[in-house]
């Protein structure tokens, strides 16, 4: 039990982005669902979907801000300034793993990483471009939007 609680203390960090990492996806998954079916049908169902990805976007990287900064990074300072600089990085940051995401995936089938996994083509480039991106996330904010973490 002891050896568990060890290695829940040393990995506190990497366990609590993975749980806030799904729970941002849920949060993401709700609001584009919840989008799709509250918007109009009059809408063309084009700009429909990318209203509702776009919005479920803004929602997902709004709250993963907030529980990066409070749980998993421990970032302490509420002073506006401070807030500011971290959010616009965060957003910056998830900005470029987003066109990592966005051209990758064609890019990677491009190339020739068009297997297939539960039928779904292209899957394997985008497992692939998924790790990738949610590395660099964790790396940024490690490194870059938080790296003065648990400021008071």
């Amino acid at each position: 039990m002891n050896k568990i609680k060890e290695l829940i203390i040393k990995y506190k960090e990497l366990i609590t982005y993975f749980i806030f990492g799904v729970l941002t996806t849920l949060v993401n998954w709700a609001v584009y669902t919840a989008l799709v079916f509250a918007l109009p049908d009059s809408i063309q169902e084009g700009v429909k979907i990318t209203v509702s990805n776009a919005v479920a976007w803004v929602a997902g990287v709004i709250f993963a801000f907030i529980t990066n900064k409070i749980w998993v990074f421990e970032s302490k300072s509420f002073e506006m300034d401070i807030c500011i600089k971290e959010f616009i990085s965060f957003v910056a940051a998830r900005a470029v793993t987003g066109v990592i995401e966005i051209f990758g995936v064609p890019l990677l089938v491009k190339i020739g990483l068009n297997q297939r996994i539960f039928g779904v083509d292209g899957a394997l480039a985008k497992v692939i471009v998924s790790v990738v991106v949610v590395v660099l996330n964790y790396v940024f904010s490690k490194l870059v939007v938080f790296k003065n973490k648990k400021n008071k």
